[in-house]
């Protein structure tokens, strides 16, 4: 009896050991994970190349051809609220592989639409559907993984994120040139079909996840919790501002080298997406540098290098331009990165409620930006924009300042 007891607490103790770097299960879950945010962004973004050709083949205006994407990240920040709340009562790893798994099927079925109305409800639904790979995948990190390794575990998650992000548009660019836009979406979704199954067979099975029932009158009041929080509040209007800016700089750059003096062609435009590579770079890179020099530290040189990449953009020369824009896209990567892992080390208690909300923020904000900076762009061109990113970015300055040096765990 007291040899079972021991091996009893010796298995225990084996179950409840965390991830650690460089082991077996620390290279299946960081290449499965990878995998999943390389087919979420995919999905996601591999419809904004050939939104020109759905306004030629179902004669929509600009705006009315870019509601396939909005909606999607519109649907994706509203979704993280429902779905996330169900990884409480199914486990992590299942929404994850599950949410994915629908998407790519959905995607699949985009291929098949015969009107507009039919790509617009089933990017909305594949939005939702991945709401529940964007929130859950962090918190499941953040669960399972030492918290040592954990930034640069985040890092590489979203390393993964802006590869699937450029793939996408890469591949939506060449297939949709030699075959046509309904390839595009079979394409991306046969390959994120088989990275949904691949995901749930080599993901490490949770071992500090603890089920827990739905109590939706339990569940709002812990919503709305974090919103007492200074710093949980703060970092989730980094999100917004951080996605926000980032977004709407890229949308309306385009617009200005279009126009005189660069006068430039669209396809070469549509090659600055390369830029975001340097997030393969950077997001791992926040995790040493965050340990170097602190967070709060890490995100005000963040935001001075957004702030410089921003100002870089205002000169009429090609080069200067597009430095601007690698500086930009360095600084948020590292930004992103850092406000991710503290999020994910901020709370023990609430950890699905802080991160969904983050993210919640971060989605909103990219949905919302495009629209309203579009107005200072029709009224000041980029003299309007120029301001207006520089604006938040100032105010998000102000904002690290008043963020803790102690990290307050709730």
């Amino acid at each position: 009896m007291l040899i079972k007891k021991k091996n009893n607490h010796i298995k225990n103790l084996f179950q409840n050991k965390y991830i650690k770097y460089r082991t077996k299960d620390f290279y299946k879950m960081i290449i499965s994970l990878f995998f999943v945010g390389f087919s979420t962004f995919s999905i996601l973004y591999s419809i904004q190349p050939i939104l020109p050709i759905f306004s030629k083949k179902f004669f929509l205006t600009p705006s009315e051809s870019s509601l396939a994407l909005s909606i999607s990240t519109v649907s994706m920040a509203f979704g993280i609220l429902f779905i996330s709340p169900l990884s409480n009562l199914f486990g992590r790893r299942k929404i994850i592989s599950l949410s994915l798994f629908i998407a790519s099927v959905l995607t699949i079925f985009c291929s098949f639409s015969q009107n507009w109305l039919e790509v617009v409800i089933l990017r909305a639904f594949i939005g939702f559907s991945l709401s529940g790979v964007t929130s859950i995948s962090i918190l499941y990190l953040s669960e399972e993984v030492d918290i040592n390794s954990l930034p640069l575990c985040i890092g590489l998650y979203i390393s993964g994120n802006t590869i699937g992000g450029f793939f996408g548009r890469l591949i939506s660019n060449i297939i949709v040139h030699f075959f046509s836009w309904r390839m595009v979406f079979l394409t991306i979704g046969c390959l994120s079909l088989f990275f949904s199954i691949l995901s749930l067979i080599n993901l490490p099975l949770s071992k500090h996840f603890k089920k827990s029932n739905l109590n939706l009158k339990c569940l709002f009041k812990r919503f709305l919790l974090p919103f007492k929080i200074e710093t949980c509040l703060i970092l989730f209007l980094f999100g917004f501002f951080f996605m926000g800016s980032f977004v709407s700089l890229f949308n309306y750059i385009g617009y200005r080298l279009i126009m005189k003096p660069f006068l430039l062609n669209p396809i070469f435009i549509s090659f600055l997406s390369i830029i975001y590579l340097i997030g393969v770079y950077s997001s791992p890179k926040a995790s040493f540098l965050s340990r170097k020099y602190g967070k709060k530290n890490l995100l005000t040189y963040s935001l001075y290098i957004m702030l410089i990449g921003v100002l870089l953009t205002y000169f009429n020369n090609l080069l200067i331009i597009i430095f601007g824009l690698f500086c930009f896209t360095t600084g948020f990567f590292l930004a992103h990165s850092t406000a991710s892992s503290w999020i994910s080390i901020l709370t023990k208690y609430y950890k699905l409620e802080i991160s969904s909300l983050y993210f919640f923020f971060y989605y909103i904000g990219s949905s919302l930006f495009g629209s309203f900076i579009g107005i200072f762009w029709f009224f000041w061109g980029w003299n309007g924009v120029f301001c207006v990113l520089n604006l938040v970015l100032f105010f998000s300055l102000i904002l690290v300042k008043k963020i803790s040096n102690k990290i307050k765990i709730i």
